[in-house]
């Protein structure tokens, strides 16, 4: 990770990752958030840039249009935000098996 990155909140950097990995510009992903499209990619920018973090409203927004949960754009475990970002491809029945495979204790 470069020095400019490691700058950067959190947020910021997930916020890029994902809108990377669906493959959408700025301006596309601010659209798919409802925001005008002048206004998009600028905002957009200012987010991933660490300029500005949106309201929680927005945040919901970004996350529905991205199809990932909003506390991917917060954890800074790298392996929890992996399992965030397959969260929603999951069948329910995946889901309550991944759950109970965490609930149960180990066997010696």
């Amino acid at each position: 990770m470069s020095k400019a990155a490691d700058k950067r909140s959190i947020f910021a950097r997930r916020l890029a990752q994902a809108r990377l990995s669906r493959g959408l510009t700025q301006a596309q992903l601010g659209v798919l958030a409802g925001m005008e499209v002048e206004v998009a990619s600028p905002r957009i920018n200012q987010y991933e840039r660490g300029v500005h973090e949106p309201r929680s409203a927005m945040v919901k927004q970004l996350a529905q249009a991205l199809g990932i949960p909003p506390a991917f754009l917060y954890t800074e475990d790298e392996l929890l935000a992996k399992v965030l970002l397959h969260w929603p491809t999951l069948t329910k029945k995946k889901k309550r098996e991944l759950v109970k495979a965490l609930e149960t204790p180990p066997t010696k």
